[in-house]
């Protein structure tokens, strides 16, 4: 299986490398960050264990989430990505894109960058029909994304006991006309 990097104006989206959990733990282990996914702020063991799951998931299945690092000081500042829901209820894509970025990365067009790196990964490379994307409806910041990203809103339902807006593109609208694309370097890193 094939591992990628994607380098960006201002990201590299890369894999996991032990020791990312530490600087994860900064979006993972922050209250107000974790309660826009639904989840509680972790310990740093949780944390660990978050980025086993997101190495697993790249894997077994050749797409995942990406440690998110800026260039100029490479730190992490997150993550965004692909990740399979299996049990997603709808008709169509169960594969969607996503980001968690830590608040000091907030507001600074981080989550758009890196989203549509990714979705220029699983269309270009990965050639999936289509992906979709959720949040909270009250989360205008990630709907706003999702909307500069090309995705377009499909409906409301209730998923894994949170009420859930969720949005989708298709590969052949890809990329969306109006949508500046960041310079990009998709890069092959491995193979496992």
């Amino acid at each position: 299986m094939t591992l990628y990097e994607i380098e960006t104006e201002r990201l590299v989206l890369r894999q996991w490398r032990d020791g990312d959990w530490v600087g994860l733990h900064r979006t993972y282990g922050d209250p107000e960050v974790m309660g826009w996914i639904g989840a509680a702020a972790g310990d740093l063991p949780s944390t660990a264990a978050a980025v086993g799951r997101m190495s697993m998931h790249w894997r077994l299945l050749g797409y995942g989430m990406f440690a998110v690092e800026e260039r100029s000081t490479r730190e992490i500042v997150g993550r965004v990505g692909l990740m399979l829901h299996p049990d997603w209820p709808l008709e169509g894509p169960r594969v969607e894109v996503g980001w968690t970025l830590q608040r000091s990365a907030w507001g600074r067009g981080y989550a758009t960058e890196g989203a549509k790196a990714s979705l220029g990964f699983a269309f270009d490379v990965l050639h999936l029909p289509q992906i979709f994307s959720m949040t909270r409806p009250d989360n205008a910041r990630s709907r706003a994304v999702m909307e500069r990203c090309g995705l377009t809103q499909r409906g409301e339902l209730e998923f894994h006991s949170w009420k859930q807006v969720h949005y989708a593109i298709d590969r052949k609208d890809w990329p969306p006309r109006d949508a500046h694309l960041p310079r990009m370097n998709i890069r092959k890193v491995g193979e496992r």
